[in-house]
């Protein structure tokens, strides 16, 4: 009778072992096991070898939970017949096996593995190396069965981790401290990176600050001094036909004093399309040894700009040098009162502000004409959701500045939503 019971109980440890480790494996940062392999630990190289190959390591796990799972239940089920009599016995086996699963084979095992996942897989690592050798023929044979079954269903394989989860993941060690704010905008910075386009970052056409093709020196020189850039476009009869870029560096250099044609010192201009994504655009200006690109549209004309400082400001955030004026995108006014720069990216405004919202344009300033349905005046406002807008400053057709004020009740009826 005794030897029923310490079989079971046998049973149960191995079953607590097996719920243990497949917990462990599957929540233990392999980004750590690999940082003390890399150091040395015999035991985290195996446990993350063992981690690389998953599909086997779950497979060995499951054959070998189900395997002590059902022998424990046959052995009970055998003691309590003996003990309960075949009417009641097997009943009050399904009762006791049952729970005895639950809490000690796979609750508590489970809970205190995920508490110390990479300690676990350390210390399993060796044991349930002996086990995958051991079950190797169940697994070719239920390795196979699944391929079968997943030709059968025409299952296809899903990417591992999109990229919004991958966004998720950085915000979630974010919040526990692991890294600060700055390092988690570099990184979902860098992870978007690839989806901007040339459209979304660049400096429109009536912002381009450049010369003509037979402006006069002094012409250029005011230019470079009022802007205080160090490159300026050239064009040739009209904004739509750029034909270089000139160097302040050139433009002032030795060589230049006694030459009055500028057409000796401009570079060719670097042409991309407004889809061109910024990752592509990076590569095209590091080949060619450009700084600026000039963005065109479907008609050949220019549309705006971008540079390598644009680029760059994607992943690291604003760049400020000693001329430039620092303007903030969203100034906070009054309570729940702001002031936005109308040139801001539409997707990002949605995000400050924690609206849903759709439109065609790419900056704010775009869809506030989309919302007034024609050329905005200053002073002229809308209700979008919770938000109030007015239009505080406008130039040359366009909405340069806009006020936004945050509706207290509206955000919390939609919060009860």
């Amino acid at each position: 009778m005794y030897y029923y019971i310490i079989a079971i109980g046998i049973l149960i440890i191995f079953s607590a072992y097996f719920s243990a480790t497949e917990t462990a494996f599957s929540s233990h940062n392999k980004t750590r096991l690999k940082t003390m392999a890399e150091k040395g630990n015999k035991k985290a190289k195996l446990a993350y070898k063992l981690s690389e190959r998953y599909d086997k390591l779950i497979s060995t796990i499951l054959i070998g939970n189900n395997i002590v799972n059902i022998a424990a239940s046959s052995l009970a089920t055998v003691l309590f017949i003996k003990l309960c009599g075949s009417e009641n016995g097997p009943l009050v086996s399904t009762v006791v096996l049952t729970v005895l699963i639950l809490i000690f084979g796979e609750i508590t095992p489970k809970s205190i593995a995920k508490d110390c996942s990479e300690s676990f897989s350390m210390f399993s690592a060796p044991i349930i190396r002996v086990f995958i050798w051991l079950l190797t023929p169940l697994s070719f044979i239920f390795g196979l069965w699944q391929k079968l079954v997943s030709k059968i269903l025409k299952i296809e394989d899903v990417p591992k981790m999109s990229q919004e989860e991958l966004i998720m993941l950085v915000e979630e060690v974010q919040q526990e401290g692991s890294i600060d704010t700055d390092e988690g905008d570099l990184i979902k910075n860098a992870i978007e990176f690839t989806d901007r386009k040339a459209e979304d970052i660049l400096t429109h056409r009536v912002d381009i600050e450049a010369v003509p093709l037979d402006a006069s020196n002094e012409e250029i020189a005011d230019l470079f001094e009022t802007t205080q850039f160090s490159r300026l476009l050239v064009y040739e009869e009209t904004i739509d036909n750029i034909v270089g870029v000139i160097h302040l560096k050139d433009f002032y250099s030795e060589k230049r004093k006694n030459v009055k044609d500028i057409k000796s010192i401009i570079t060719n201009p670097v042409y991309i399309q407004k889809s061109e994504k910024i990752s592509d655009i990076l590569k095209i200006l590091q080949t060619n040894k450009a700084h600026m690109a000039v963005v065109i549209d479907e008609y050949g004309g220019t549309l705006g700009i971008v540079t390598m400082e644009d680029i760059l400001e994607e992943l690291v955030g604003e760049i400020w040098d000693e001329h430039d004026e620092v303007l903030e995108d969203y100034r906070q006014v009054a309570d729940n009162t702001y002031i936005v720069d109308a040139s801001e990216n539409f997707d990002d405004f949605c995000q400050f502000f924690d609206i849903k919202a759709e439109a065609d344009s790419v900056s704010v300033g775009g869809w506030v004409m989309e919302q007034l349905g024609k050329i905005p005046e200053k002073n002229e406002t809308f209700t979008f959701g919770k938000l109030d807008v007015t239009v505080t400053e406008t130039d040359s057709h366009r909405v340069i500045q806009i006020k936004v004020v945050v509706n207290e009740l509206e955000e919390e009826l939609e919060d009860e939503d």
